[in-house]
């Protein structure tokens, strides 16, 4: 029952339901059937359909397949990007660089690693519509500077959290291990965080390689959606 229901969700771990993955959203379907509706990339018409297409693209084991080959290198709004943007191993999110639209605000809140944090980036540097949240790596009392793994909206739904209002996106760091282009530094691309809870494509400069026998590692400044 797990397993037909985990074929079932889009495998983005968006964290929008509550949980923190797909497999852990299985787990809860198993139980209740009806909480599959809290799915905001599937409708009730969309399952049958979605199971169909995963099963034709490798059977049971289609969840295990990188994301580009199921979105076919397109986003939600059928934009196409060039590659995705994974997390570092055994981290809770993306990492993200960010300035609050008021630095001192870093110093104020008294920001530390392990902190839960919400803001959403305004303006140019990203005009996401989303709230994010996430988790303190570093903090610059400084610069106003804060790293940050984003991640989904349960844990700040449960526990403590300290809001650090408007905020600028000023790069992401990652991995890479689908990739629709050849990756160089110097370049722009149009790239998909794949826990992006919207999946919409990014733009941003690559500024930093580092390939690794299973992976590329990168870092992208000069963010945009679009």
């Amino acid at each position: 029952m797990q397993n037909e229901a985990l074929t079932q969700l889009p495998g983005l771990d968006c964290g929008s339901c509550g949980q923190r993955s797909c497999q852990q959203f299985a787990e809860v379907i198993a139980k209740d059937p009806k909480e599959i509706e809290k799915c905001i990339h599937l409708d009730a018409r969309a399952v049958e359909a979605r199971t169909a297409e995963r099963q034709a693209v490798c059977g049971s084991c289609a969840t295990e397949k990188p994301l580009g080959s199921k979105l076919n290198w397109k986003d939600s709004l059928g934009r196409e990007f060039d590659f995705i943007l994974d997390t570092f191993p055994n981290e809770a999110g993306p990492r993200e660089t960010i300035i609050p639209h008021n630095p001192a605000r870093t110093k104020e809140l008294e920001l530390k690693p392990g902190d839960i944090i919400i803001g959403r980036p305004l303006g140019m540097s990203c005009g996401c519509p989303i709230t994010h949240c996430g988790v303190v790596v570093s903090a610059d009392y400084v610069n106003g500077v804060v790293v940050w793994c984003v991640t989904g909206p349960l844990n700040p739904r449960s526990k403590a959290h300290k809001d650090v209002g408007y905020y600028s996106a000023e790069a992401y760091d990652g991995i890479v291990r689908a990739t629709n282009k050849e990756l160089k530094i110097g370049m722009r691309y149009w790239f998909l965080p794949h826990r992006c809870m919207l999946q919409w494509r990014h733009s941003g400069l690559i500024n930093f390689i580092n390939k690794r026998k299973d992976f590329t590692q990168i870092r992208i400044e000069g963010l945009f959606i679009g």
